[in-house]
């Protein structure tokens, strides 16, 4: 039989080693928040803001998270799988009473944080005081991150995704981490994910013109 003494001194390295391992998720999980946004302007924002949306998901807690899933059909197995290959879901979003509460400045100083080799812009867009930029960051050929900083006149969405991750995989994570309000059906992210590339909208365009073509000589032939 083991001594009393020899519990407690197990007891005390486990419990060393879970403070160990929750103090190194916590710091990995600031890092990540950090270069998602400055502390600064996370500050600025949250006080100009009349709602907040924060989502902060490390691996251990993506790992949790993945577990209440069963799994029993092919789309949540894809999606638990998906969830627990992830190194973390970082989300910020910012709803205002009125335009002008964030500046050009500060969405600068969010992007540059990404303006690195191994991020790669995939969607870039400016209407009307409107912005939209996703990038991807790619380490050997391979998808290993996703940034999304979605800025309309009275809401700002910063998302970061860690680990691997394609545009396509959006719509299985919006329910998981909160991310519904931003990627949904009427979020500020809506269909981005499936827009067509210009070229694909232009071949779409020839095919069209070529069934045209096909029935008006059937209809002549008639």
């Amino acid at each position: 039989m083991q001594s009393k003494k020899g519990n407690t001194m197990k007891f005390r390295v486990l419990a060393f080693l879970l403070m160990t391992a929750t103090a190194a998720s916590l710091t990995s999980a600031a890092q990540s928040i950090q270069q998602l946004l400055p502390a600064s302007i996370e500050k600025d924002l949250a006080a100009r803001a009349s709602d907040v949306t924060e989502v902060t998901l490390g691996k251990n807690m993506l790992e949790f998270a993945a577990k209440f899933m069963n799994g029993k059909n092919e789309s949540d197995a894809a999606t638990r799988q998906l969830i627990m290959g992830l190194d973390g879901i970082y989300v910020r979003d910012y709803e205002f009473e009125k335009p002008g509460e964030y500046s050009m400045e500060q969405l600068e100083q969010i992007r540059h944080a990404f303006e690195t080799p191994e991020w790669s812009s995939v969607v870039r867009e400016r209407e009307r005081g409107e912005s939209t930029d996703i990038m991807m960051k790619m380490i050997n050929g391979e998808p290993r991150g996703l940034f999304i900083l979605s800025a309309e006149r009275k809401e700002l969405s910063v998302v970061l995704i860690l680990g691997p991750i394609r545009m396509d995989d959006l719509s299985k994570i919006q329910g998981v981490a909160g991310l519904g309000g931003i990627i949904g059906p009427t979020g500020a992210m809506s269909g981005v994910q499936h827009t067509p590339r210009p070229k694909d909208k232009e071949k779409d365009k020839q095919k069209d013109n070529t069934k045209d073509k096909s029935k008006d000589k059937t209809g002549g032939a008639q």
